[in-house]
């Protein structure tokens, strides 16, 4: 099901606008029905949220009670109403599949139709997609209650399908053509139908993504056919809701951004280019907007002259496809069992929003384990989850189909570096200038930052960048002004090494608390900066640099009014209970510029836009063309990275920031 989940407030200011109209008439934003929202655009049930379902539940109850009941009496229950239920269950799981699925292959981006950029803007006005489906369940349950006709109906019948079939190919296609092209007028465009063409770059779901009253009339066209059937007594449960899956799947194929027809039906038939859409043939009419106005039968274009002369060459060119080699390839893998609902290609909602934990994010998290064993059976290779362009720069994100708790597990450990290491090949296999390790992928313990994979191909031409000097800037520019000296938690590594010389450098005192990583330090600092690395067991500071080992005990040490700031990649209070008196600052991390196109999904728990250190480091690495690896040993250096990633439009983020401005914008507001 959809998840009506609206973006925190603070966000907004990060949402791609939409592109103007090329007829100069202004598309829908977001929270708008239309341009010009004209009468019934809003959907009755659109405060409802996720509650909408509770229309359908009392319904669903009894006629599924009511088919028990007749059963157990031994008579015949009516299976229409009985078959609404697994019919609105199977609509959602089709189209969820379709979104996977379409997503899937536009990352992959041989057969792209559009290459454009897909915002956050269409996320949100297309994430209510099941409300057709919700209506098409309300409307089979009332009908079948006031038209007793409706009742007992057979599983099949032959002559009722040969019947739909002739009615949709005639007065569905032939009504729905001229009303389309009227909704194309600027009136009843900018009042309704505007709405849908805001989705330049459509996606599956951009099919059903219409004001309330167009819907309405569209389900009007629809009933044509089963009204007839039901009329002639030639009606049947299967051909009912067949019709409705059939919509559904044109509905979605000629959406899809992808071209997937085979080119082989029309040339065994040639006659049914007239008869069947394809996806490239539709997303003209997304493009062009005064041509392909067909429903699923082109037929109507060809009669009356709309058919977009350019249909049959995207057809041929798209099927053909091209491979688009990345550029820059990071490499990020799955965290909690709750992330897998958080990917691109999963839901779509969910994953324009920031990763939180929830109801179903803790259902899940008892599904770990066979969660896990799954994908260490069936997720060799790194999944393609999302491509983007900046300029000329391709950058796509690939996920590892592995979670963070077998990253640290001894058993899966060997299991998880192949993986990695498949990645790595493969990256340099697709011409990527840089490979970035994202999350747990670059464990010491795992690789050594990456430089695993540079000594086991000393000649690897694909940069492999671990991101180390552009997140420590980012941490850098996080420490509040003024401060004179940081408390330093966690454990050794790169990170912190280098952001202990980093801090001592600009003549900020540094305190360890653990003994251990104090000497690990004083040894690699160097000597002339040692006099202001000292080992205590004060936690008094007002800035604590923290790793992702921090526990609630040591948080409970804080003085109020404490800043505590991560160095790590994943957020170190996760588990903990976080001090209300304190300023929590976010994991490393940059806004991107606006040129950066098609993002759409959150990067796990950082807000829109916002793109972690490492995987900034690894498009700045790739646009300033360095040829050096930044991995084991080896820095880029902190203020080089820095400079070049602002120059190239990257902004610094900083969540403890965000939520001041929030807070004081509503202070100014009351």
């Amino acid at each position: 099901m959809a998840i009506c989940q609206q973006p925190p407030l603070q966000q907004k200011a990060h949402i791609t606008q939409p592109q103007p109209h090329p007829c100069g008439i202004k598309v829908a934003r977001a929270n708008e029905m239309a341009s010009q929202p004209g009468p019934l655009t809003r959907w009755p049930w659109q405060d409802l949220g996720n509650y909408k379902y509770a229309l359908v539940a009392p319904w669903a109850a009894y006629r599924t009670y009511s088919f028990a009941a007749a059963k157990a009496r031994g008579e015949e229950g009516d299976l229409l109403s009985f078959f609404v239920l697994p019919t609105v269950l199977l609509r959602l799981l089709y189209t969820q599949l379709w979104i996977s699925v379409s997503r899937h292959q536009t990352a992959r981006s041989k057969h792209r139709i559009v290459s454009k950029s897909l915002d956050f803007d269409q996320v949100d006005r297309e994430r209510n997609w099941d409300d057709q489906i919700i209506l098409t369940a309300l409307l089979y349950y009332v009908i079948n209650t006031l038209m007793p006709m409706t009742q007992g109906l057979p599983w099949w019948n032959s002559g009722g399908l040969v019947l739909t079939a002739l009615l949709h190919l005639g007065p569905v296609e032939f009504l729905y053509y001229w009303i389309h092209r009227a909704l194309h007028h600027h009136y009843l465009y900018s009042r309704y139908h505007s709405h849908h063409h805001a989705s330049v770059v459509t996606e599956p779901i951009t099919s059903v993504i219409h004001p309330f009253a167009e819907e309405v009339v569209y389900f009007a066209l629809f009933a044509i056919p089963l009204l007839t059937v039901l009329a002639t007594g030639t009606g049947s449960v299967a051909v009912a809701n067949g019709y409705l899956v059939y919509i559904d799947f044109m509905n979605y194929l000629g959406h899809c951004n992808f071209e997937l027809v085979p080119k082989l039906l029309f040339d065994l038939f040639p006659p049914l280019k007239f008869l069947m859409y394809t996806p490239s043939f539709h997303s003209l009419h997304h493009t062009q907007f005064r041509t392909n106005y067909s429903l699923f039968v082109p037929f109507y274009d060809y009669v009356y002259g709309t058919m977009d002369k350019s249909s049959e060459d995207l057809y041929e060119r798209t099927l053909q496809g091209r491979e688009e080699a990345p550029d820059v390839v990071h490499l990020t893998h799955l965290t909690a069992p709750g992330s897998l609902l958080h990917l691109r290609l999963g839901f779509a909602s969910v994953a324009s929003s920031p990763l939180v934990s929830g109801p179903l994010t803790a259902a899940l998290g008892l599904l770990e384990r066979p969660l896990a064993a799954l994908a260490s059976v069936f997720g060799r290779t790194a999944v393609r989850s999302e491509a983007n362009r900046m300029g000329k720069l391709s950058t796509e994100t690939w996920v590892v189909p592995r979670y963070a708790s077998q990253y640290t597990s001894k058993k899966h450990g060997y299991a998880v570096s192949r993986v990695i290491e498949r990645a790595v090949r493969d990256a340099e296999a697709s011409g990527a200038a840089v490979l970035t390790l994202g999350l747990l992928n670059q464990g010491y313990e795992l690789n050594r930052n990456g430089e695993l994979y540079v000594i086991r191909k000393p000649g690897l031409k694909t940069r492999i960048v671990d991101g180390t000097s552009l997140s420590v800037a980012a941490v850098l520019h996080m420490i509040p002004r003024g401060a004179k000296d940081v408390l330093l938690l966690g454990r050794e590594s790169k990170v912190v090494l280098v952001l202990a010389q980093a801090l001592l450098e600009r003549d900020i005192q540094v305190l360890v608390a653990d003994g251990n990583l104090y000497e690990t330090l004083k040894q690699q600092i160097s000597p002339e900066l040692q006099g202001r690395l000292a080992l205590s067991s004060s936690y008094s500071t007002k800035v604590w640099l923290v790793g992702d080992g921090l526990t609630a005990a040591e948080q409970e040490r804080a003085q109020p009014g404490a800043h505590f700031v991560p160095y790590s990649q994943l957020p170190p209070s996760i588990g903990n209970n976080a001090r209300g008196d304190c300023v929590y600052h976010s994991t490393p991390a940059l806004v991107v510029p606006d040129t950066y196109e098609n993002m759409h999904a959150c990067e796990n728990w950082l807000p829109r836009r916002v793109m972690s250190a490492w995987r900034a480091a690894g498009i700045v690495h790739a646009l300033e063309n360095w040829a050096a690896h930044e991995c084991g040993d080896a820095v880029t250096g902190v203020d080089k990275a820095w400079r070049a990633a602002l120059a190239h439009g990257f902004r610094p983020y900083d969540a403890a920031a965000d939520d001041a401005k929030l807070q004081q914008g509503n202070a100014d507001a009351n």
